[in-house]
């Protein structure tokens, strides 16, 4: 009898790992989790440290994503997982490359059947291959589903310029200067939009790096391309300026 399968989760929440590995424990016995992290940097030593064959991966974390991750790793020989709380219209991109992507909060009946997958046996090569074309596309992914009064609209991602929290809702100002405002928290859209180029400046404010037009050093604020002025937190204005240099390497 083939001895339970190595599983290690990389999560920047506490709960959100204990949760999963309670869910892992209780419906997938065959999976073990032998490790946790809880960002981009333990997470990479932790997997070449114990070497599992499932990693359980956020997507969107304090110091980095789930690709960035993956990309410092030296080789990929285990499956992968990802879980957050993207929208199921951009879930449907993931699983284009045939990677399998939990939803936040994770369901039993999807978790029993990622893990079934994983125990296929799938060759190393192939869980490779798909992960390289998800990597290679993920910029790509070019709608989001914006939920509203009268129902629901299409956005092209790219022609987001920013986003600002009203109470429990999200006001949305896109490129041809329409906004609309959305019946979810801000807090949702970080984490969905993060992997594509925005940041969080404010606790109020998101912003699409690439409407960037000025960052004002003495003032600690940005002037996006549609005049909107914002001011950086302070607590997030050190996170700002290293994303910058990521964002826009010299």
């Amino acid at each position: 009898m083939m001895g339970k399968k190595k599983a290690v989760i990389v999560d920047d929440e506490a709960k959100a790992r204990a949760a999963l590995r309670q869910l892992l424990d209780s419906y997938c016995p065959d999976f073990e989790v032998v490790a946790e992290a809880s960002g981009v940097a333990e997470g990479v030593q932790t997997i070449i440290r114990t070497r599992p064959d499932i990693v359980f991966l956020d997507v969107q974390m304090q110091d980095g994503s789930g690709f960035d991750l993956l990309s410092q790793l030296p080789q990929i020989n285990f499956n992968v997982i990802f879980a957050s709380a993207y929208d199921k219209f951009a879930i449907r991109a993931f699983k284009f490359s045939a990677v399998d992507f939990l939803q936040k909060p994770i369901e039993p009946e999807e978790l029993i059947q990622a893990c079934q997958k994983v125990s296929q046996q799938i060759e190393i090569s192939e869980i490779s291959s798909k992960l390289e074309v998800l990597m290679s596309n993920r910029k790509s992914f070019e709608k989001i589903v914006l939920p509203t009064m009268d129902g629901f609209i299409f956005v092209n991602i790219k022609d987001i310029v920013r986003c600002e929290a009203e109470s429990n809702y999200t006001r949305f100002f896109l490129q041809n200067r329409r906004d609309i405002l959305v019946s979810k928290t801000l807090r949702e859209f970080d984490e969905m939009l993060s992997p594509f180029g925005f940041f969080r400046v404010h606790k109020s404010h998101l912003i699409n790096l690439s409407y960037l037009k000025e960052y004002l050093r003495g003032d600690g604020a940005v002037i996006m391309e549609d005049g909107a002025e914002i001011l950086i937190s302070r607590r997030r204005k050190d996170d700002f300026l290293q994303c910058l240099k990521t964002f826009f390497p010299k």
